[in-house]
């Protein structure tokens, strides 16, 4: 009965666990329509000093934005299947 239980609890939680998305994959399908350039106020990916005052405000206050919608961003950055997890690594890649 136990090794049941376990069984059950492990299936479970691998169905409640969200893996982090590819961030690579998450940026071209989701962020280079705007972070590649094209959209003149969206810091440009790669652009140091153009993500330099947004990230001293702190990862946190990042990825909130990114959740919301801040100015011409749309809620959830047009990656509804994202995680907190995986904004912050998409705004990782993008400043550096």
């Amino acid at each position: 009965m136990k090794k049941l239980l376990l069984a059950a609890g492990v299936i479970l939680l691998s169905c409640t666990v969200q893996a982090a998305q590819d961030a690579n994959a998450v940026y071209a399908r989701a962020c280079a329509a705007c972070h590649n350039g094209q959209l003149p106020m969206a810091p440009k990916s790669g652009d140091k000093a153009a993500w330099a005052p947004r990230l001293a405000k702190g990862m946190d206050t990042l990825v909130s934005s990114v959740t919301t919608g801040l100015n011409a961003m749309p809620p959830r950055g047009l990656c509804m299947d994202c995680s907190a997890e995986d904004y912050r690594a998409v705004i990782q890649l993008m400043s550096e």
